[in-house]
């Protein structure tokens, strides 16, 4: 039987436990869809910026209060799910010029990367695919608070964010004479502690 000396024991158990040890700090998270909402909001002609509200369909999220480092999320909106509060103009901005809500019924986003500002706020990077296009977005976030609830039934982060876009880089261009080109977005978002629902992490060589 082949013996090990002890320091090489060691180095071979460290070399087993140590990926093992990067990977436990890692805290995964579902994105609650029922408390998880985006709102948007712009120009009809000059006259008034409207709100539509949308809803998150699904995504996961990785995030450790403590270090963010390894931040990084996934989400899909469902834009099938618009609501601009009358049922023809929901309708007519889900036609196949503006959202195309039946050929691109969701809109993905990727984080790239993220930039912590302090304790609270950070810049998430990353890439949204809207009407079939991919442009870099940028989503301005304040981290909540990460707890469990009231019941402790499950333990909760909560983010608020902030973002802007041209809708005519994603493609939709109809109507720019009544459709302001600028769109504010506001996404307000919680998620529930779940490690599952994050995909593992790619080793690099």
């Amino acid at each position: 039987m082949l013996r090990l000396c002890p320091i090489r024991w060691l180095w071979c158990l460290a070399a087993i436990l140590l990926p093992l040890a990067a990977h436990a700090g890692e805290t995964g998270w579902r994105y609650d869809t029922v408390h998880s909402q985006v709102v948007f909001s712009i120009s009809h002609n000059g006259y008034s910026r409207p709100f539509g509200r949308l809803h998150i369909a699904r995504g996961w999220l990785r995030f450790d209060p403590d270090d963010w480092s390894t931040a990084a999320t996934e989400l899909d909106v469902d834009l099938a799910s618009l609501d601009m509060g009358d049922a023809d103009w929901n309708q007519a901005v889900c036609k196949p010029v503006l959202l195309d809500c039946a050929s691109h019924r969701y809109a993905h986003f990727r984080s790239t990367g993220v930039e912590r500002r302090d304790d609270r706020h950070g810049v998430l990077h990353g890439q949204l695919t809207l009407h079939g296009v991919s442009r870099p977005l940028d989503l301005a976030f304040t981290f909540n608070r990460a707890a469990k609830t009231i019941y402790e039934l499950h333990e909760v982060a909560g983010f608020s964010a902030t973002a802007s876009l041209d809708r005519n880089d994603f493609g939709i261009t109809a109507n720019p004479n009544s459709i302001g080109a600028s769109v504010s977005v506001w996404l307000e978002l919680e998620a529930i502690r779940d490690d599952h629902a994050v995909p593992p992490r790619k080793e690099t060589p």
